[in-house]
């Protein structure tokens, strides 16, 4: 989806994803490291990052919508935080490699043709021995309806995502059904794909 859709989306006053990190975020936190340098990809709104940056890690925000960005802003000086940001289109740029300790990503849904150099991107920029945790809607979520691009192209097969993983240490792999209640874009029942790597 361009910027425009997503600079668009996030001019809502409110944040259309709520201000409250990601529930497999918040469950798999626990395994980062103290003080840790962390990359959230596709970050919209900021509520991840946030949350990261109120347990005393390092965060830099990537996403291609500068409103987004603003709004990643505005709620980190809320919660008495600082978050890095940064505006890239994640299916063109690659973000450095080996900088970061963990990389996470929730919900960024691009095109099928970018999702491997997206997902690598993700994988890459993270040091050896850091962790790569995110979920995705898969292709299934079509069928729920409950969030997520209403078209197969923009979701995920689990197949294509244990390709690209393949050569890591998999701690944790999950294909099926969650509950999200994530402001008014992601409520209800739904379909998903979670990754739990260690580089």
């Amino acid at each position: 989806m361009s910027k425009e859709h997503w600079d668009n989306s996030f001019s809502d006053t409110d944040y259309v994803y709520g201000e409250t990190a990601n529930v497999f975020i918040q469950d798999k936190s626990n395994i980062i490291p103290e003080h840790a340098k962390i990359g959230c990809f596709a970050e919209g709104e900021g509520r991840n990052a946030v949350y990261l940056a109120t347990l005393g890690h390092d965060v830099t925000a990537f996403d291609q919508s500068e409103v987004g960005l603003d709004k990643t802003n505005a709620l980190a000086a809320k919660n008495n935080v600082d978050v890095k940001t940064v505006a890239l289109d994640l299916t063109k740029e690659k973000v450095l490699e080996n900088q970061f300790d963990t990389g996470i990503m929730v919900f960024g849904h691009v095109p099928k043709s970018d999702q491997s150099f997206f997902i690598n991107s993700l994988i890459s920029s993270v040091k050896p021995g850091g962790y790569v945790m995110f979920e995705v809607y898969s292709e299934e979520q079509l069928e729920y309806g409950t969030g997520g691009p209403p078209a197969k192209e923009m979701l995920y097969d689990p197949k294509d995502l244990l390709k690209w993983i393949s050569d890591y240490k998999v701690l944790h792999f999950y294909y099926g059904e969650a509950e999200r209640h994530e402001g008014k874009k992601h409520s209800g029942d739904c379909h998903v794909i979670q990754v739990v790597l260690q580089k």
